[in-house]
Parts: C-alpha cells; sequence; structure tokens
C-alpha cells in the first residue's frame, strides 16, 4: 500500500538516484576525467559547437546538485530532459541496446522516463526549501 510517507521516500531515492547520475556524467566523466576542453572537443567531432559540450557539461552538473539538495526538482527535472533528448539522437543509430559500439538508445530514454515521473512526484522526503532559506514571508490572510 502507498502512503504519503513511502511515496516521499520514493521520490527521494529516484531524486538522489538521478542527481548521482548527473554528478556522474557531468561532474565527474566530462569535467574531471575529459575536461571541458576534451568535452568540447569531442561535441566538435560530432558536429555540434564545441561550446555545447561546456554547456552540457555545466548544465548535467548543475542539474546533479540541485538533485541531489532537492531545489526546484520539477523544473530541473524538465530542463534536464532536452540533454537526454540530444543523447539519445545522438546513440540511435548505434541500436536499442547501451553496450553496443558507440552506446544504444536505451540508457538515455529510460533517464527521459524516470525525470517525468521526478518531475511528476515532485521534491519528496528531505529537500532543500528555498523559500525557507532566503526568507519568504510567510503567507497572510486578508483582514
Amino acid at each position: 500500500m502507498t502512503n504519503d510517507r513511502s511515496a516521499a521516500l520514493a521520490a527521494l531515492l529516484l531524486r538522489l538516484s538521478l542527481g548521482v547520475m548527473f554528478l556522474a556524467h557531468g561532474l565527474y566523466m566530462k569535467i574531471m576525467t575529459f575536461g571541458l576542453t576534451g568535452t568540447m572537443g569531442f561535441f566538435g567531432s560530432l558536429g555540434y559547437p564545441p561550446v555545447l559540450g561546456a554547456v552540457v557539461a555545466i548544465a548535467e552538473t548543475l542539474a546533479g546538485i540541485a538533485l541531489v539538495l532537492g531545489i526546484w526538482t520539477r523544473a530541473v527535472s524538465l530542463l534536464a530532459v532536452p540533454i537526454l533528448i540530444g543523447a539519445t539522437l545522438q546513440h540511435a543509430g548505434n541500436g536499442w541496446v547501451f553496450s553496443n559500439a558507440g552506446g544504444g538508445w536505451e540508457f538515455p530514454v529510460f533517464w527521459i522516463a524516470a525525470l517525468a515521473v521526478q518531475a511528476l512526484l515532485g521534491d519528496g522526503a528531505y529537500a532543500v526549501k528555498l523559500k525557507r532559506l532566503i526568507g519568504y514571508p510567510a503567507a497572510t490572510r486578508a483582514a
């Protein structure tokens, strides 16, 4: 049986998983392993403007941080979808299975579905609430 508590924990687990995956792809792989220069060169070799490699690496890193913390979860999840659509299109010619040479399209498509689920679920448990952090006043009632 699903209840509010288990749904909030499920959203947390999904949010943390997606966030760590984005950090692994953006920060660790693209920035720390290949570097921005290497990532830009790779994107250029695919026919994209090289600067798009830096934009994607930074966007994935920021999305990962935001998701792990639970900041703007719905918006971040939806804004990250175009990155995965681009990855899907890039891998589409390699077949379905991601273990194929060049990687297939199964992983980015699943990632899109997971981001859509996260956008529908929202923050879940233990999310940073920016309204509290930046001092928004509590809602007031009309007298």
